[in-house]
Formats: C-alpha cells, sequence, structure tokens
C-alpha cells in the first residue's frame, strides 16, 4: 500500500469516526486532536479500525507516532506494504 492510500484510509476512517469534521482541509504536519474534535476514545476507535481492516496491531508505545496525517503515514507505510 503507497503512503496515498493510506493517507485516504486514514481520511475514510476519520471520515467515519467524526463524520461532521471537515477533512478538506487537514493539514497533514498539524496534530489530529489541534485540528479536530477527537478525544482519547475516538483515537482508539482509530487504532480498533486500523486493526480490523488491515490486521495490524499497533502497540500502546506506539500511539505517540499517530498525531499528524504524516507521523501516522510514516508509521503504517512499512507496516502496511503488503496490504
Amino acid at each position: 500500500m503507497s503512503p496515498a492510500e493510506i493517507r485516504q484510509v486514514i481520511i475514510d476512517i476519520l471520515a467515519k469516526i467524526a463524520p461532521d469534521e471537515d477533512l478538506s482541509n487537514l493539514d497533514d504536519e498539524k496534530p489530529f486532536r489541534e485540528q479536530m474534535e477527537l478525544d482519547s476514545m475516538d483515537f482508539l476507535d482509530i487504532v480498533m479500525e486500523l486493526r480490523k481492516l488491515y490486521r495490524i496491531q499497533i502497540p500502546e508505545e506506539d500511539y505517540h507516532n499517530l498525531v499528524s496525517m504524516n507521523s501516522t503515514v510514516t508509521y503504517l507505510t512499512p507496516r502496511l506494504k503488503d496490504a
């Protein structure tokens, strides 16, 4: 899976979790929580959705890699390269 495809997957997950958010102007460098109203349960929903869709385990100590779109894509690219 390419970084662009991973980005789209994350956009789709965010749209599902926060349907009222406008994701068209999402800044890939800024933390999600600075741009959206996401709480800790929403964040866990992202992790669980990735697990459900791609059977990927994201350990809690790696959650800091999922703060922005760029950091999330960078973290997931090697893990989803064969997806």
